[in-house]
């Protein structure tokens, strides 16, 4: 039994210091959203088992090695001899600035199927379900999955966890919102930047609006500026942590990792926020999605200074 599932697309990831044009030395890795969380999750403690397609490659087995690697169950994972493992490639023109180029069209996460994802949950009978809406956007098939899983484990009593997270260069907003408003009937959290919430609502106060129908917590993210989270009974905000930031790509599943961790942890809104914020500092201050990510242990490292570590 897993205490979360998490379904999505996991890619292999190059990264290079300058320019991808120029050549030269590169990093490779892993990437994804919903991998991310797991490996964040796994690495606070928590039984976390992901669910994806990999292509029978090179690549596919270096993700499944390394979410093993990181404790994530991986016996859901898929092989497919029908298509690729995706790649995603980070580069940096200027030091600040990360460009993404992304080589998925018709990888193997696209084959995601609604059958899989329905036995997984049978099988893991997890607590949570954690959803993306990068996985609807892959293909028909990955969306109709998605809102096959988020249905059947909200029948079930399992708590649906999902995170816009909108990739402009896979759908439009449009589409975004056609396939993410049906999820919402089943979520019970939901993470948002401020700019995404227009996706999942039409209504002037979109945060009042997704909470009058149904979902328990609304959590907008703001980067720098922190975030907060609202819920029938209150509001808390919570600020950025001060630190040097090195590479922003892969804050916002850091985040989410943290918040759900201590949601698990049944710790109150207050605390979810301020263990996001320190996941998020983690993995702001170094290279790569997931690598800075902290343990339990060292939660407490960037606020010991103040005397305020957190649990």
């Amino acid at each position: 039994m897993s205490g979360v599932l998490t379904i999505g697309e996991a890619m292999v990831s190059v990264r290079t210091p300058v320019p991808l044009e120029l050549g030269g030395a590169a990093r490779l890795s892993v990437a994804g959203s919903e991998s991310n969380v797991a490996i964040g999750l796994a690495r606070l403690g928590h039984g976390v088992a992901w669910l994806g397609v990999v292509g029978e490659d090179q690549p596919g087995r270096l993700i499944r090695r390394t979410l093993r690697a990181e404790g994530v169950d991986t016996r859901f994972i898929r092989s497919t001899a029908e298509s690729f493992t995706g790649l995603v490639a980070f580069d940096q023109p200027v030091h600040d600035i990360t460009r993404v180029s992304y080589h998925r069209r018709g990888s193997a996460g696209s084959l995601l199927t609604a059958e899989e994802c329905l036995a997984a949950l049978e099988d893991a009978s997890p607590s949570l379900l954690h959803l993306t809406g990068i996985t609807p956007a892959l293909s028909p098939a990955a969306g109709a999955a998605t809102l096959a899983a988020a249905t059947a484990a909200h029948a079930r009593g399992v708590r649906v966890s999902l995170d816009v997270n909108h990739r402009s260069r896979l759908w439009t907003r449009r589409q975004a919102a056609g396939a993410l408003r049906p999820l919402l009937p089943s979520a019970d959290i939901v993470f948002a930047s401020s700019d995404e919430l227009d996706i999942l609502t039409d209504a002037p106060d979109p945060v009042s609006d997704l909470l009058a129908h149904g979902v328990a917590e609304v959590v907008v993210t703001a980067g720098a500026a922190g975030a907060y989270c609202r819920t029938a009974d209150a509001e808390h905000h919570q600020d950025a942590l001060p630190v040097t930031v090195v590479d922003s790509v892969g804050a916002g599943d850091a985040f989410v990792a943290g918040y759900l961790s201590a949601s698990l942890n049944d710790l109150p809104p207050r605390e979810r926020l301020r263990r996001g914020a320190t996941t998020g500092a983690f993995c702001v201050g170094t290279r790569g999605d997931w690598e800075g990510l902290p343990t339990r242990q060292d939660l407490g490292l960037l606020t010991r200074t103040s005397g305020t570590a957190l649990r």
